[in-house]
Parts: structure tokens; sequence; C-alpha cells
């Protein structure tokens, strides 16, 4: 089949810019559609036009994408991704959807709207092309009905979750017509290029997450109501108790706005089949009283929470008032759940009536939603980032130990769990020869990986490790290509890692390895140095201790930079401070799409001191050949402040335009892939006969570019946007970055930058201010505000 180069939007609401913003990300050339407004506004009146002009014509359109521009968070990875949009209207430009390999619809959930929509579409689509739905509740086959035979061979249900780009899942509903090609190159092209974790659901009333989700809130609702639990109460114990986001239950219902869960429970009446099912989508009183209240969450700003000038607020169901919070951090409960939920109080049995129920209901709908336990975890842990699915949680529990409570408490149980017990099979995920299983009818099941996936944890089981300490393991990945894993506690970086990564350099240089890859598998890459380690130092004024440490860090990252073979780095996520500083060292980075990388060490009063100041300047500096003076004050000024201020990329794309990314750098735009794509880079690298970097003298602009610098600041300084400290800290910035006292144009070595940053570097930590911040930043997670705006 034809590989998927174009695509095309009908209905540009918010979930509809979206998808177009999703695929714009992947590069794909995209129309975005919408109908033509029945009336002007009063600005259109006032500015002459009529209901014939194009811009009133394309509104709904033109308003959608100047919304995607200031979204937050943003839907494209980069504003310039617009410049592969085309908009139009459904009246004009309906004949654009013939150019186009994939045309999506998502518009009024009207089985007969949209059932006019595909007939028209049907005569204007190029024979081929794929068409599909982005319906969350209306039959997929009845949509399709009277339709060409290509169309419906090419007619699938694909059902985004919002917003798109951050929430990963994708269900995919084939009919009875659509052809087997069309599912395997939209799964495919889905993965790769959009991103997406996808499920392929059947086509049953709100598919599969928002099915199971769905249940599993409204019992969570109801069982509160029974136990009267506040609803703070009730979030403390469905969070990461159970394996759910700390937004649990209600904060995430807050922000999925009331109103949307309404329509994804009025998706299920007249459709069920289950008597428990059809009593357990009533509409909770509580719900209906805040829908005719119009409290639908952060979209109106209130909900179950209200954001006040006193701070947060709960909502007392009783009385429908807001109150202070009930729970505190001190009262967070610690102890394993299975431990907890074999208390006799009230809260734990609230938590095992609010579980045992979404088991049960979990384990009948496998076989009419989906076919295996996996999918059915994978979309929701996918849709509702749950680190846990039911069947996940189920094995947290005791499988055997829940079934024999939930007999004694005469809850039904499915006859295949009963069976699969029966048979001695007693959890529902097994690690087999290091590979990890599911049952599936009497039976294990590999779990599926896509071709080439790397598994960290697998290839550890498999192979075993190299070496490895408390921060990082070494492991053969095949093909001659050996990977660094960082794992250190909070993902940050001392002086575990920094030996593993020169131990790891010394044997690729010195066996017959080609290279390596530096990556993990937690949830970020990296978020730093150990600050905790080098406060206490600070403190303790061990300042050749500091000063060994900082040079150490140097060393390591100098050995990534000149290593004789490719170093490739693979960040994702959140990647700062030094995890910043090791991409910046690499051969080349190989980044996750949502990679957020940035040096924030001034948010605690430092400045980079691992080599990040020199590198990130160098990385710019690269990018103009024999810049004139006005170009070196320019791009230093750029480099200044994008260290000032912290400044941290909203994705990779963001990061090459900043410049901790060069062009050759490469993006992945499924993390699932990016160590796949980080080995795939390392034997490219040796294909093309790599070489180790020459040390070069490095262009600044002295004393001349300080002083640049400085009145800048100095300005910001009397209008009193920042302190008389930060200004001392810009200071030591502006001193690395333009060499300090030297000419202008001067070239100098590699290594007196250096000196120069982790000079810069020990003389702030040794100050009293900095060490506050650092504290204010261990204590609460957040940077110590000081900056005074007038």
């Amino acid at each position: 089949m034809k590989e998927i180069k174009s695509a095309a939007v009908i209905g540009s609401g918010v979930m509809g810019a979206a998808i177009a913003a999703q695929f714009l990300n992947a590069g794909i050339s995209t129309v975005l559609l919408d109908i033509v407004p029945n009336q002007l506004t009063e600005e259109e009146k006032q500015k002459g036009l009529t209901k014939k002009d194009e811009v009133v014509r394309n509104r709904f359109v033109r308003l959608a994408v100047e919304k995607m521009k200031t979204d937050t968070p943003s839907p494209l990875t980069s504003i310039d991704n617009l410049a592969h949009l085309t908009i139009g209207n459904l009246e004009d430009d309906f004949s654009l959807l013939g150019e186009v390999d994939w045309i999506v619809e998502v518009i009024i959930e009207d089985v007969h709207i949209k059932k006019e929509l595909f007939k028209k579409v049907d005569k204007y689509r190029k024979k081929g092309s794929i068409v599909s739905s982005n319906t969350s509740g209306i039959s997929i086959n009845e949509m399709k009905e009277n339709l060409s035979a290509d169309f419906q061979a090419h007619f699938l249900g694909t059902h985004f979750f919002n917003p798109p780009r951050y929430i990963k899942l994708l269900e995919i509903i084939p009919t009875k017509e659509t052809d087997p090609d069309v599912v395997k190159m939209i799964s495919e092209f889905a993965e790769e290029s959009l991103g997406k974790v996808v499920v392929k659901a059947s086509d049953t009333p709100n598919f599969i997450a928002n099915r199971i989700g769905s249940y599993a809130f409204l019992n969570i609702v109801k069982e509160m109501m029974k136990a009267d639990l506040t609803i703070d109460e009730v979030d403390q114990l469905t969070g990461p108790l159970i394996g759910r986001p700390k937004s649990a239950t209600f904060q995430t219902l807050d922000m999925v706005g009331l109103d949307t869960f309404y329509q994804v429970i009025q998706n299920m009446q007249g459709k069920m089949k289950l008597s428990e099912e059809m009593e357990m989508y009533q509409i909770p009183v509580l719900l209906e009283e805040m829908l005719k209240r119009k409290m639908f969450g952060r979209k109106v700003k209130k909900g179950f929470y209200r954001k006040t000038e006193e701070g947060l607020k709960v909502l007392d169901y009783h009385t429908f008032k807001y109150k202070n919070l009930t729970v505190t951090k001190e009262q967070f409960i610690s102890q394993s759940l299975p431990l907890f939920l074999e208390e006799k109080n009230k809260k734990a049995q609230f938590l095992w009536k609010g579980i045992a129920p979404f088991l049960l209901y979990s384990a009948k709908m496998v076989g009419e939603i989906t076919d295996s336990i996996y999918e059915l975890d994978l979309a929701v842990q996918s849709g509702f980032n749950w680190e846990n699915g039911p069947f996940r949680l189920w094995d947290k529990l005791s499988l055997k130990d829940t079934v024999q409570r939930m007999e004694e408490e005469s809850m039904k149980i499915p006859l295949w769990i009963k069976e699969m017990i029966n048979q001695g099979f007693e959890q529902f995920y097994k690690e087999i020869n290091g590979i990890a299983h599911y049952y599936h009818q009497g039976e294990y099941w590999p779990i599926p990986k896509s071709k080439d996936q790397i598994s960290i944890y697998e290839s550890k089981k498999q192979r075993g490790a190299l070496l490895s300490n408390d921060g990082a393991s070494l492991i053969d990945i095949g093909d001659g290509v050996l990977l660094l894993e960082l794992h250190s506690r909070n993902m940050s970086i001392g002086v575990d890692i920094l030996s593993m990564i020169e131990k790891s350099i010394a044997l690729v240089e010195t066996h017959e390895y080609k290279g390596l890859v530096i990556g993990s598998e937690k949830k970020n890459f990296s978020l730093g140095a150990n600050l905790a380690l080098m406060l206490l130092e600070a403190q303790n004024e061990d300042m050749t201790e500091l000063e060994l440490a900082v040079r150490r860090f140097q060393r390591a990252m100098k050995r990534i930079k000149y290593c004789g073979k490719p170093v490739v780095v693979a960040p994702y996520q959140r990647t700062l401070g030094g995890g910043a500083e090791v991409c910046l060292a690499a051969s080349k980075v190989q980044a996750s799409l949502e990679t957020y990388i940035g040096l924030v060490e001034t948010g605690v009063g430092l400045i980079p001191g691992g080599g990040g100041t020199t590198e990130l300047y160098c990385n710019r500096l690269k990018q103009k050949q024999n810049p004139s003076i006005e170009e070196l004050f320019q791009l230093t000024g750029e480099v200044f402040q994008t260290i000032l201020t912290a400044k941290v990329s909203t994705s990779a794309v963001l990061a090459k335009e900043i410049g901790f990314l060069t062009e050759n750098d490469g993006i992945t735009n499924n993390e699932q892939f990016l160590l796949r794509d980080a080995k795939k880079a390392v034997l490219h690298m040796v294909n093309e006969k790599y070489e180790a970097p020459q040390k070069e003298k490095i262009m600044v602009c002295g004393r001349a570019g300080y002083q640049f610098l400085m009145n800048e600041i100095e300005k910001l300084q009397k209008i009193g946007f920042i302190s008389d400290y930060d200004v001392f800290i810009a200071s030591n910035l502006a001193t690395v970055l333009t060499g300090g006292d030297v000419e202008c144009g001067v070239l100098v070595e590699e290594n007196y930058l250096l000196d120069l940053e982790r000079e810069a570097f020990i003389r702030l930590i040794q100050e009293k201010e900095t060490q506050q911040r650092m504290m204010h930043l261990l204590q609460t997670g957040k940077p110590l505000t000081t900056k005074k705006k007038r």
C-alpha cells in the first residue's frame, strides 16, 4: 500500500484541530476543513465583510489555527509546522480531499450528519485513500452503510484521546469490510509517525478505555457517597496508592470536564446487556446536580475543586459549598496496597469496594470490547496515564486471594477467571525466560513488541550486565553496540554514573565494539546532577571535594565527546542540567520528540559547570561559518539568555531551534522506538567511517562582549526586574561565555573556557544565597522566586 504523505481533517473543533496539529508534528501536509458560518460576527460587519469573503467562510478553521498558536500545553511541537497546513471550508474546498492519503472525520456526534458527510466524501476521495471517524460512541459499522466497496474497504474508526499530542492511546476499530492491510498500515503509521500506542478495539460503545474508565470512575463516585468520605479523601486513596496519577479520580474529572464525562456515559445508554452495568451507568445524583449548576471543572474554574486566593478548595457535596481540604500530606498512606485493603477501617473498606467491582467488570468485558487482557490493560494505561490496568492491578493484589474474598462477599466471578485458577494459573502476567508474557485462553503469550524494539529490561534478563553499579548498567544490545542504562535514584547524575561513563567508553574503545548508546526506560532521562550531595559538601565547606567532583564531571563529558567510536545519547521527557550536558557532549543525539531539555542551574543560583555552558555556546557557534563580530555578539547574547532564564525546550524540534540539538541530531516520534533508532544511528555512523572530533580553538567576544551583556542586565536591574544576586549570577555566566578578560574575536582553548566554567560554579556554590535556593528546591520541588516585577 502507498505511504501516507498527506492528510485531511474534517472538523476544526478542539479535537479536530488537535489531530491536525499532530499530523503537522509528524511532518504530514494537512488540510483542515469546517463548515461555513451561517451569519456574520459584529466584528466582520464593522469591517464591511460579507458571507462571500474567504476570511468569513474559513472563520472556524482560521480561529482554530490561531488558538493552536496560543494553547498551553501546545498541540504543536513548533509553530513553524503550520507552514504545512492548508485551511478551507466544506463548500468551496471539498475537492482538496481528492488529493490526500488519509481523511479523518471529527464532526458532531450525530450518525445521520456523519453518514451524509461520508456520502459526499465518497464522491471526492481518490481511490485507495483511507477514511476514518474519530467518533467515541457511534457504531463504526453503521456509518459505512450504502457507500462504495472501495470506501468500505478503506474505512475504520480511529479514536484519538485529547490532547492527542500528549495522550498516546489510539484505538483502531475496523469494520467487517475493512481491508486488513489498511489496519496494518494505519497501525504502523500511527506508531512510527504519530507516536501512538495503538490498540485494536471491537465496535462496541465507548470502545475500550472509556468503557472501562467510565465504569471505574462511576463506581468510585457511588462508593464514596455510600461511605460518606470527602472528595479529597477519595483522591488520596485512588491516586498513586493504586497506580494512578496524583490527579486520582476527581481532579482527573475536573481536567476532563464533567460535561465531557457525561457524554461518555450517555454513549452507553440503551446499549448495555448486563443489569449491573445498567445500574452503574445511571447518573449519580451528585453529578446531575453539578451538571445543572454547570460545575464542569477547570474549564469553568469550578468543579470538584476550585482555586481561590486562599488556595485550593474542595467541594462539600452535601452543601455544595467549597471548603478547605481535609487531607494533608502527613496523612499519606505508606503501607502496601494489599495490606491496606485487609484493614477493617472505613477507608480501606471503601477502596476495596471501589476496586473489586471494577476488576470483575473488566474481566467480563474481555472478548466483548477486545480480545485480550493485554490490550485492555494497554488501552486503559495509555488512555488515562495509569501505571496499572485492571489485570496488572489484580496481579499486585494476588488473583487467588482476591477471588476468594470476592466469593466470600457473594460477588459473581466470570467463568474464565474460575477456569484459569482451577487450571493452576495464578497470575495474569508472567516472566518466562526473561520475556514478559500475558495469560490468554489457557496459556501464556509473549507480550507483542514492534520490529527491532529494544527492551532494556529483557536485554538485561537475557544477557545480563557487563558492568553495573547503583547509578547505571552497561548491557550488550547486539550488533556490536553497547547501551549504558541510567537508573540512579531520582535520575540524578552522581559519581556512580560518571564512573560508569568512563568505564563504558574505555571498554568500547579497547574492544571490538562499534559504539555506545546512553539511554534509559525510567520516567525521565535525567533531572541533573546530584543536588543534595553538592549542597551537603558546600555547607561543609568541602571545596576540595567539590572541585574534584566538577572536574570529574567535565572529564566524563570530554570522554563522551572525544571517544574514538560514536556515542549516541537518547534523551526523552525531562532532560535537565547534567542530563542536558551529557547530550551536548555526544557524537549525536537521537531524541524523543517529547524531550524537554534545558540547562536550569540558574534556578538554584548556579551556572552549568560540567561543560554545558561551553558546549551550548559551541553548538551555536558551529551554525555560523566565520561569524562577523556582530553575529558573534548576537549568538553569545542568545546563549546567555537561554542559560540565564533556564529556558527548557517544549519539544525536540524546539531544542534544535534553541541550540541544544543540532541539525545532524535525530528525532524519534515514538518513545518506544527511541533506543532502536539510537542503535541504528551508531551503526550508520560506523558505516560512514566515523571519526572523533578534533580539538579546536573557540572564538569569543571577550571584554567587549562581557560589557555588552552586563549593560543589558543592569538595565533590567534598574527597573527592578531582577535581583542584585541574579546580577551576580549573570556576571559569572557572562565571564564564561565571553572568555572573560581577553580581546574580542580571539581564539581560546576549550580547556580555558572549561576552567572558567568550573571556577564560576565553585564560586557560586559557596554563596549562602545559592545554598538557600538549592535547599528550597530540594524541600519544595520548586525554584525560589526572587525576581521582582513592577
